[in-house]
């Protein structure tokens, strides 16, 4: 197993991860407003502030800002210090790796890219990752103790391993061990969708959700969930496959052994593979389709709504057993969302249950340095998990 981070001077105890995260991702907070928000006591506020101010990772708002903070708010509010670390992230595809550095708030300082070369062994993928970690932290590495990694698939977060990333077929990879030897950092593994699931969380629109989940449209259709607060990865780490949800028992096989899910209808590969086969032309790529569907060709537009369609039923069954605030949609497929929002939004609407049609569907085109500093996002919140 991975060790957790653990930083000299701070005692990560469920009392001091609450205060941290809330001021992380709410504040700045005085006091008496953490005790309120994390259901503490005063007098367990201030000893869970304590070992963390005096560590660096707080501080208290300077005179010269409390105004702006807020007229009669009570004296001295905590806020992160941004600075007081550094955190690295890298995205792994099937082709590239997109890498980040961010602060403690996950502010991004720097971004890379490195293609990857085929056929993309493991050695090779290791090596490629520890290089781009040395260039991105040329100026930081004093202060950078963290990376995190996130890649599709099946991933034990507990222990590092790739059970299973479809992109680059690798089956039962110990990738957090690997690339802590190589690069000597304390190494996090996520897969990529939970891990942009933790960074819109804990800084963007699932802010203040208890419930809340994300949606990912593009070469596969992923999804994250917060329950009560936390990331849900079930018992056996693969909680809120939403491609994997079966909506049609006459549709195409998944590589999944299913048949008939949401990613086999409406993932990038999915929907060129029926639009090669509507128009008989077997080069026609993704771009072509999405031209030709704006184009107005009905055949291609009849994909696209399929594909909606698809979609649409998977988010209501998720919104109808998990009951998130709202739900995000992401994913690099977002940029042909006009083409499927219409048959999405109708289908969900007719699937939806009760009340749970009120859930807000909140599209949010993110590139994939957002998706990397989801996977530095994993490595902060792991600094105080408990």
């Amino acid at each position: 197993m991975l060790p957790t981070p653990r930083r000299p001077g701070v005692n990560a105890t469920p009392a001091a991860g609450a205060v941290f995260t809330t001021v992380l991702t709410r504040g700045p907070l005085s006091r008496p407003e953490l005790a309120r928000l994390t259901g503490l006591s005063p007098a367990a506020v201030t000893k869970a502030v304590k070992p963390i101010l005096e560590a660096g990772y707080l501080e208290e708002v300077p005179q010269e800002e409390r105004t702006a903070v807020g007229a009669g708010r009570p004296a001295h509010p905590l806020m992160i210090r941004p600075e007081r670390e550094f955190f690295a992230g890298i995205k792994v595809t099937g082709t590239e790796l997109i890498g980040v550095v961010t602060d403690l708030r996950a502010g991004i300082r720097t971004a890379a890219r490195q293609p990857i070369e085929r056929p993309a062994d493991v050695a090779h993928v290791v090596s490629a990752i520890a290089g781009l970690a040395r260039e991105m932290l040329v100026g930081y590495a004093d202060r950078t103790q963290c990376l995190g990694l996130s890649i599709s698939g099946d991933v034990d977060s507990s222990t590092g391993t790739v059970r299973y990333t479809p992109f680059l077929g690798w089956r039962d990879i110990d990738l957090g061990a690997l690339v802590q030897r190589a690069t000597g950092l304390t190494v996090t593994v996520e897969n990529d969708v939970k891990a942009l699931t933790v960074a819109e969380h804990w800084f963007g629109e699932g802010v203040g959700a208890d419930n809340f989940a994300l949606a990912t449209v593009g070469a596969g259709i992923g999804c994250g969930l917060v329950v009560n607060g936390r990331l849900v990865a079930g018992g056996y780490g693969v909680a809120g496959e939403l491609g994997h949800i079966p909506v049609d028992r006459n549709g195409p096989d998944c590589h999944c052994g299913g048949r008939g899910c949401v990613e086999a209808i409406a993932s990038e590969r999915a929907i060129v593979a029926k639009a090669r086969a509507v128009t008989g032309e077997p080069a026609l790529d993704m771009a072509g389709a999405v031209d030709r569907a704006h184009a107005h060709d009905p055949a291609l537009r009849a994909v696209f709504a399929e594909a909606g369609h698809a979609i649409g039923l998977g988010i209501a069954a998720l919104v109808n057993l998990t009951g998130p605030e709202r739900v995000v949609v992401s994913g690099e497929g977002v940029a042909a969302y006009d083409l499927f929002e219409e048959h999405l939004r109708a289908a969900f609407g007719a699937q939806v249950f009760g009340a749970a049609s009120a859930c807000p569907l909140v599209v949010r085109p993110l590139p994939f340095e957002e998706w990397a500093r989801g996977a530095a996002a994993v490595s902060i919140q792991r600094l105080f998990a408990t």
